[in-house]
């Protein structure tokens, strides 16, 4: 049976290539948008999905709801600042607060019943506890609080995928494995922090393959929750990574550990993640770090 979805965030690097999953799978994709999106990244697939203005308002989210009567919608979108300022806060809220919740109320309105959700593991501060690591992470999180509340009053079936770093070909991103990869094929300088912190890397394509079968899961769902899950990769130091790509590229460059300070609030180690995974998590094969690495540089 063809499904129909609603996916936020279209224009964003994780988004734009899970549209691109989406329609190769058969789905029919249906994109919230705003007036001043930029959507030259998603040019390839404009004639493949339907895109509609989100302009602030309620009215603007049931309209389209209505409209498209999706069977799930993917909620992607938000604001993505490390250090916010006063004027941002505003600006903040409304993409990662308020958006969110006008979109959950369209769902109930309509009897839509099936969310995913993007969330961040920078909701987990060196704790497997809530801890915000900045206002991001808290508006973050502020949202799950309200989600929460839906999934309870009014049965909605909600998966919320915390992510911790992505990376892969076409992201326009700075990313730090993009930025070492680029210093190593052209030898390039680059100072780095002193590079003990842990990350956790995956690659786009196994990101994508997690919200795809989130959304599955929703719509198998017969009981309504609201459940959340890590999306994990590779997890090693920095200065691991920087070893490994040097291995991979086989070439060398001029990396300065202690070139710049650790960020304030840097986050130097990770929650577990045994206690938070999908139930799909076995269900296909990974990409290694030297397969996603290999790829970046043949891109």
């Amino acid at each position: 049976m063809k499904r129909t979805v609603i996916l936020t965030g279209i224009t964003g690097f994780i988004g734009g290539e899970l549209a691109r999953r989406l329609i190769k799978d058969g789905w029919t994709v249906a994109a919230i948008v705003r007036i001043c999106s930029e959507l030259s990244s998603i040019e390839d697939i404009h004639s493949d999905i339907k895109t509609y203005i989100y302009d602030g308002t309620n009215e603007s989210l049931l309209a389209i709801m209505r409209e498209v009567k999706p069977d799930v919608v993917f909620h992607l979108a938000s604001l993505f600042l490390v250090e916010h300022t006063s004027e941002k806060i505003p600006e903040l809220i409304n993409s990662n607060v308020l958006f969110g919740t006008q979109l959950l109320e369209s769902m109930v309105v309509c009897g839509v019943n099936a969310f995913v959700n993007a969330g961040t593991s920078w909701q987990n501060y060196h704790s497997n506890e809530y801890r915000a690591v900045n206002l991001y992470a808290a508006t973050k999180q502020a949202f799950e609080d309200i989600l929460s509340f839906y999934v309870d009053k009014f049965k909605i079936s909600s998966v919320t995928l915390q992510l911790f770093d992505t990376y892969g070909p076409n992201d326009k991103r700075r990313k730090l494995i993009k930025l070492l990869v680029e210093a190593f094929k052209n030898s390039y300088d680059l100072d780095l922090s002193p590079g003990d912190q842990i990350i956790d890397i995956s690659y786009i394509d196994d990101v994508v393959e997690h919200f795809v079968r989130a959304g599955i899961y929703c719509l198998e769902q017969k009981t309504a929750k609201s459940e959340c899950f890590y999306v994990s990769g590779s997890r090693l130091t920095v200065k691991e990574l920087v070893q490994d790509i040097r291995f991979f590229v086989r070439r060398d460059a001029n990396i300065t550990f202690g070139g710049r300070p650790y960020r304030d609030r840097e986050v130097m180690y990770l929650p577990p993640v045994n206690a938070k995974t999908p139930p799909w998590n076995d269900a296909f094969v990974r990409t290694s770090l030297e397969q996603g690495v290999l790829k970046l540089i043949r891109k």
